[in-house]
């Protein structure tokens, strides 16, 4: 079974996407992303991943009005990512009626506030979000290049007590080129029983189901959807499909 993630990426409120992560190659999709958000749910999807793009490159949460209305208006299981930096941010998070926090930046910059995070509020609620560019960590909204090995990085912190992960490589995300299927085949070779979600680059739900082959658990689909690559109509019979096999 692979799991299906439609994803609202959000700057000023509006529905967008990137092409791998230039904030320069922005294109809106929607001004309203509580009607995107309820087109997931009337098509089956329990799930939604958001990413506060202003959050993530100024460093501060922009837009949690806007998870709080989808978290009020759907059943949907949120996480939420972007701008997470301090105690309060997260809690906010969870206040808002996000399930999950997705935190990338303080998990590389602050280890020691990420696990006490991990501590409080247990596995089931963090997200770590690892973002691959050539093999290495950035940071920042994709902003800042480290010299962070993802593979290394992975296992140590599965090991201190992370269950679940989304690593994007930035190199294809937004591109609707295919996923980076050898990158997770490795890091589940390494580690089979983390829950890795996929994320950048889904063309077609045969990338998916190639990534339920890999062993994701789960696949973050974007642009495809925005671009009618992928009708939300087909979801229903792919779940189908998955559960039958």
């Amino acid at each position: 079974m692979i799991e299906i993630i439609p994803a609202i990426d959000l700057i000023d409120g509006k529905c967008v996407r990137l092409r791998q992560g230039d904030f320069a190659q922005k294109k809106i999709y929607s001004e309203n992303p509580l009607k995107v958000a309820e087109d997931f749910e009337s098509a089956g999807l329990k799930r939604l991943h958001i990413v506060d793009l202003d959050g993530a490159k100024c460093g501060k949460i922009a837009n949690l009005k806007i998870v709080e209305t989808i978290a009020r208006r759907t059943n949907l299981t949120i996480d939420f990512g972007g701008g997470i930096k301090t105690d309060e941010d997260i809690q906010s998070v969870f206040d808002a009626g996000a399930q999950m926090a997705g935190i990338g930046s303080v998990a590389v910059t602050d280890a020691e506030k990420f696990f006490a995070w991990l501590e409080q509020y247990g596995g089931e609620r963090i997200l770590l979000g690892a973002d691959v560019r050539g093999d290495k960590l950035a940071i920042n909204g994709w902003q800042t290049a480290t010299e962070i090995e993802v593979l290394p990085f992975l296992t140590d912190y599965f090991a201190r007590g992370i269950s679940q992960v989304f690593v994007t490589d930035i190199s294809r995300d937004g591109l609707l080129r295919g996923t980076s299927n050898e990158l997770y085949a490795r890091i589940l070779t390494e580690l089979p029983t983390l829950k890795l979600i996929a994320s950048g680059g889904v063309s077609c739900l045969e990338d998916v189901y190639e990534l339920k082959k890999v062993g994701c658990a789960g696949a973050i689909v974007g642009k495809a959807i925005y671009e009618g690559k992928i009708k939300l109509s087909e979801f229903e019979e792919f779940n189908k499909r998955v559960n039958r096999e």
